[in-house]
């Protein structure tokens, strides 16, 4: 073994001791299909799907010109502004179509 041992500061033998009583099991979730599903892939060492699982409806990128003001007001309202404003307008379709 070429590689250098590395100390952990662990009492390991206190580790190997321990017995899981019944209530610690309770405190694991359930390993479910949809556990799985919603799991990272590896392919080996390597991350094959990242970050939030997809959307059933996905947004569409779009390029749109905003006047300053509108912009400054949904800045100003904090992170999450581009989120607040998609719910805005779909709260002005939805009150046109009734």
């Amino acid at each position: 073994m070429t590689e250098k041992l590395q100390n952990i500061r662990s009492d390991l033998s206190k580790v190997d001791v321990h017995v899981i009583s019944p209530e610690e099991y309770d405190e694991i979730p359930e390993l479910t299909d949809e556990f799985f599903d919603n799991a990272d892939l590896y392919k080996g060492a390597q991350l094959i799907r990242r970050g939030r699982p997809k959307a059933d409806s996905r947004k569409q990128l779009l390029s749109v010109r905003y006047s300053p003001e509108v912009i400054g007001y949904f800045r100003a309202t904090g992170p999450g502004w581009q989120s607040r404003m998609d719910e805005a307008l779909k709260e002005w379709i939805k009150a046109r179509a009734a």
